[in-house]
């Protein structure tokens, strides 16, 4: 099937087009609505006075993917919240200093050492009604923690913005947090917290007691911990409690997306509802009982597993896919697809920088266009190998499609993929069926212990199948680098490959070649420009000090006593597998280095310089004491770094020295790593 030829399709890809300008280009809402207005009032010139002759189809077109890309873009804006006049972040005064901040617990996070985790609603700060999203830590205690969704709490705190990231290639949670519309964060001490004795008590809170109801159920049952984490995972999608080492083994084992709640458990969940409901009838009442009972079940599912965006992504997904099969358009899945996307971005754009909406919709596009042709490839005649053939072609198509996105987002392959999924796939099934039925007696009272240990021996049993697979560690692929430029091209190698495997030609052949030597060019490119490079990176770590000098891929990184896995594992492993390089070795800190004719001082907690050497770069470490008015005035550099392994009181007392002299002055705590080209 042509997707590309349905109308529909080339809209959607206008559409997200819009939306992916739009987080770049950040137009006004005036600017983008008039803009919009002006090309919707064309193309309805169009559509209703010169739509019958054919000199205006091409004007038309245009139009329609014009009105498309700035519905794209303006949706973007008005989905921001920030843009709000209501939003936190219009009032600076709360990140400044402390204010009585009033909000409602939405969501429960994984909580960490220190405190519990929720996702809240601004109410009010000071005597003002502000809206928005933060995140709440609540310093953890003794005491039984009896908070839940629906509390309205209120602390005199201050408003704290998220983390940048701080060095190169790492993770940037300020702005994954961003896409969520989170934007800032509070800490606050449980004894501070004054709780509302009144609820909020919308959909959110219900769907929280129920998910409470059951895990309390489930703790009666005495399901054992470890099982009892991962089953709410697999059937709710609550992966705040597994264990790291449950996780790890997951991901080795190319199995991280049965932890997820995505289009994989639902479509279970629509399957066992739709043979339950095989007995119906296919006639035009029974199609419409069948539909309603499956909208339902998958609403329940929703509100069970907490409202989360992935599991109501993946439920919208897959109500449109009942919806089209109800009105007998099973063969125009593509159009279903489209049409879910294009609703779900218009009602959750930032739904688009989503890595598991980009992997869920990918996954499944791919198994529909490209399992058939694996498919072809073999036509098996027992029933086993049947089953065989099937589970790889689909778990190939589904790996093929996000294979790319995987590399450019997690830098690592599970060789033996297809081995987990085989084996996987028969024990998953069972699960979640006996899981749904687990789930919907614990919604009411402690499961049966028949059932309890039934349930539980399964999951035992998927734990250690994976755990076996992962302890395969050699199959392993890590720290692959892979760039944006990398995934453009591979999926250009991809689509052009199969379009001519399907209708092979020589215009197609001729394509196909093409982006091999595009890929090829890449690779060049990308290999000759890290050739080139050279470049001093000073880490921003707290209470460590680490200095990488890099000519090329070699990588010679300079510490202050730290071994060199535990510098190679951590910050500098990401700068590694960002720039394609190799760590040549690691060598003990110098007080003198030099770089392209650059002469760097390095004082550590010794204080102990030569005054005389006149350096071009002053970088302070270990929270040195020393004047460093008078290290100024006798070294006289261009500039003074201060890494994250002083204090921070020093460091303010430095940068006024710093502006006294009129000297720039760099803390990595603030600004992040300092790069010398």
């Amino acid at each position: 099937m042509k997707v590309l030829d349905f109308p529909l399709a080339k809209i959607t890809i206008w559409f997200l087009l819009g939306i992916l300008t739009s987080s770049f280009w950040q137009p006004s809402i005036a600017l983008s609505s008039i803009i919009l207005l002006i090309i919707t009032t064309g193309f309805a010139v169009l559509f209703f006075l010169l739509n019958p002759y054919k000199k205006a189809t091409i004007y038309f077109g245009i139009f329609t993917y014009s009105v498309s890309f700035f519905i794209g873009v303006t949706t973007l804006i008005v989905h921001t919240d920030s843009n709000e006049k209501s939003n936190y972040t219009n009032f600076a005064a709360a990140f400044e200093k402390p204010q009585l901040i009033t909000c409602t617990l939405r969501e429960k996070l994984k909580s960490n050492d220190y405190n519990e985790r929720y996702i809240a609603l601004i109410n009010s700060i000071g005597d003002k009604n502000y809206t928005g999203k933060i995140i709440v830590n609540i310093q953890k205690d003794n005491l039984k923690n009896a908070l839940v969704i629906g509390n309205i709490i209120q602390a005199e705190t201050i408003l704290q913005h998220n983390t940048t990231a701080k060095n190169p290639n790492q993770f940037d949670n300020n702005k994954y947090l961003a896409n969520k519309q989170i934007y800032a964060q509070i800490y606050i001490d449980k004894a501070e917290v004054l709780v509302n004795q009144k609820l909020k008590k919308d959909i959110w809170y219900y769907s929280g007691r129920l998910h409470a109801r059951i895990v309390h159920n489930l703790e009666i049952s005495h399901f054992h911990t470890t099982e009892k984490d991962v089953a709410l995972a697999l059937i709710l999608g609550q992966r705040q409690e597994i264990s790291s080492e449950i996780i790890k083994d997951y991901q080795y084992s190319g199995a991280t997306h049965i932890l997820s709640v995505s289009g994989l458990h639902v479509g279970f969940i629509m399957l066992f509802i739709s043979f339950l409901l095989k007995p119906i009838p296919n006639t035009r009442k029974g199609s419409a009982i069948k539909l309603s009972v499956i909208l339902f079940s998958l609403g329940l599912f929703a509100i069970i597993s907490g409202l989360s965006p992935s599991v109501l992504r993946s439920v919208t997904m897959f109500s449109f896919i009942a919806a089209g099969n109800h009105l007998r358009r099973s063969g125009n899945i593509y159009h279903t697809l489209l049409v879910s996307i294009l609703l779900i971005l218009l009602f959750e754009p930032y739904f688009l920088f989503d890595v598991g909406f980009q992997l869920s919709y990918i996954a499944l596009f791919s198994i529909l266009w490209l399992q058939p042709l694996l498919d072809k490839l073999w036509k098996p005649k027992n029933k086993i190998s049947i089953y065989i053939w099937n589970a790889l072609t689909v778990s190939f198509a589904a790996q093929i499609g996000t294979f790319p996105l995987c590399l450019y987002y997690f830098h690592q392959f599970p060789g033996l993929f297809f081995i987990t999924n085989i084996v996987v796939i028969p024990i998953l099934s069972f699960i979640m069926i006996a899981g749904i039925i687990v789930m919907i007696i614990a919604a009411f009272d402690p499961p049966p212990l028949v059932l309890i240990t039934v349930f539980e021996k399964s999951i035992y049993l998927l734990n250690k199948i994976i755990h076996i697979i992962a302890s395969f560690e050699s199959f392993v692929v890590r720290d692959i680098s892979f760039g944006f430029y990398y995934l453009i091209t591979f999926y250009l190698l991809i689509i052009t490959s199969v379009i001519w495997l399907k209708k092979p030609n020589f215009t197609k052949f001729v394509l196909f070649l093409s982006t091999i030597i595009l890929l090829q060019t890449t690779f060049i490119y990308y290999k000759r420009e890290i050739e080139n490079q050279q470049e001093l990176i000073v880490f921003n770590i707290k209470r460590k000090t680490i200095i990488a000098n890099r000519t090329g891929k070699n990588v010679v990184a300079y510490t202050d006593g730290i071994h060199l896995k535990e510098a190679k594992n951590s910050i500098l492993n990401a700068y590694l597998i960002g720039n394609s390089g190799q760590l040549d070795s690691s060598k003990k800190l110098k007080n003198v280095l030099f770089f392209n004719g650059k002469k760097i001082l390095i004082i550590d907690s010794t204080g102990i310089y030569e005054n005389t050497l006149k350096p071009d770069i002053l970088i302070l470490t270990q929270s040195v004491k020393i004047n460093l008015d008078r290290a100024l005035n006798e070294l006289e550099p261009n500039i003074v770094i201060a890494d994250g392994s002083n204090s921070y009181s020093l460091q303010k007392l430095w940068k006024y020295s710093c502006i006294k002299k009129n000297i720039p002055f760099h803390s990595t705590r603030e600004k992040g790593y300092y790069k010398l080209n």
